[in-house]
């Protein structure tokens, strides 16, 4: 493959990551002021603080390839979309906490296959730098995404539904 075409496949996955920062920095209140577990909203705020080095990373990498043009990420926004409406339709905050859970692992997975791609082409192109902060990037959205999980599982246990 010629590496231009590489490199532009690169520019245009950072481009759709920078818009999705956007979009879930958009998101972020809106769902810490609707989540109601301290364990939830912790892990929320922790994440909150790690999308904002992901967003330098982004930023990094996108001076790395030699800039990108900006475009919207309409993935993201429509799961925005639908993580309103799972949140507006919850009956209890125990239920809206557990859509709150839920839709925050389906973007985690989003972006585990997003930095993963990328960094794999990075890999490929020889930007090694880009390669190594979004692999840490994928890293950190697995170990938010196993945080999730167990929170989940002690909400359900609270409940005594496992």
């Amino acid at each position: 493959m010629n590496t231009d075409d590489l490199k532009q496949l690169i520019k245009d996955g950072l481009s759709a990551q920078r818009a999705g920062s956007q979009v879930a920095a958009k998101a972020t209140d809106e769902i810490l002021n609707d989540a109601k577990h301290p364990e939830l909203k912790a892990a929320l705020q922790e994440g909150n603080e790690i999308a904002k080095k992901w967003a330098q990373r982004i930023e990094d990498a996108i001076a790395e390839v030699g800039g990108a043009e900006n475009q919207n990420n309409e993935i993201l926004e429509a799961h925005y979309r639908v993580s309103k409406e799972i949140r507006a339709k919850a009956t209890s905050d125990t239920t809206r906490d557990l859509g709150i859970i839920a839709s925050g692992q389906l973007a985690l997975h989003y972006w585990i296959a997003s930095f993963g791609t990328v960094a794999s082409y990075a890999a490929s192109a020889g930007l090694t730098q880009t390669e190594q902060n979004l692999k840490a990037c994928v890293q950190e959205a697995k170990q938010a995404d196993d945080k999730h999980t167990d929170i989940a599982q002690r909400i359900l246990a609270e409940q005594g539904q496992q």
